[in-house]
């Protein structure tokens, strides 16, 4: 499967691209796997994200994937925003490569955890600054091969249908 419209929209043009320095809350998630790192700042105002801006380190659905987080939850409330899930995401971008879905995770992982942050800090919680919340994948995600896009039970240094080495990053 190619990349949409939409995604290589998003990917040339990311919205909301940035860091809030005084956010309200922040949302860090890495996979380690593939490299991918996204950081998700939110402004509240009332019940409503106002603003919200993200940096990403990952490929271009990665990207794209964060910039479509943004436009899905700005304007919000944080209940409607904390209902955002990965298939949303994934579907608002016209879809992704199945071995590429593991993006939209990522996506919606970093809202929630950002406006996470938020509800902790208001309510007086202490937040200790950390490395960044790891990403867990939901049950039944899998490997794919990067080259045939093929779903591989385990993992593997070649991919059992194109033969293909298997590079150690490769996508979830």
């Amino acid at each position: 499967m190619a990349y949409s419209p939409i995604v290589l929209d998003h990917f040339k043009s990311p919205r909301n691209v940035g860091e809030i320095l005084d956010a309200d809350g922040l949302g860090e998630v890495g996979n380690p796997v593939c490299g991918d790192m996204m950081s998700v700042y939110i402004k509240v105002e009332g019940d409503r994200i106002a603003d919200i801006k993200f940096k990403t380190f990952g490929c271009g659905a990665a990207i794209a994937v964060s910039s479509m987080i943004t436009e899905l939850a700005k304007g919000k409330t944080l209940e409607e925003a904390m209902k955002i899930k990965n298939s949303d995401v994934a579907k608002a971008l016209g879809g992704l490569p199945p071995n590429k879905l593991h993006c939209s995770n990522l996506g919606a992982d970093a809202l929630h955890s950002a406006i996470k942050n938020y509800l902790d800090r208001k309510s007086g919680k202490v937040v200790a600054k950390e490395e960044g919340e790891p990403h867990l994948p939901e049950k039944g995600e899998a490997c794919y091969c990067p080259y045939c896009e093929k779903k591989v039970e385990e993992e593997s240094p070649f991919c059992i249908f194109c033969g293909k080495e298997m590079p150690h990053e490769h996508d979830h």
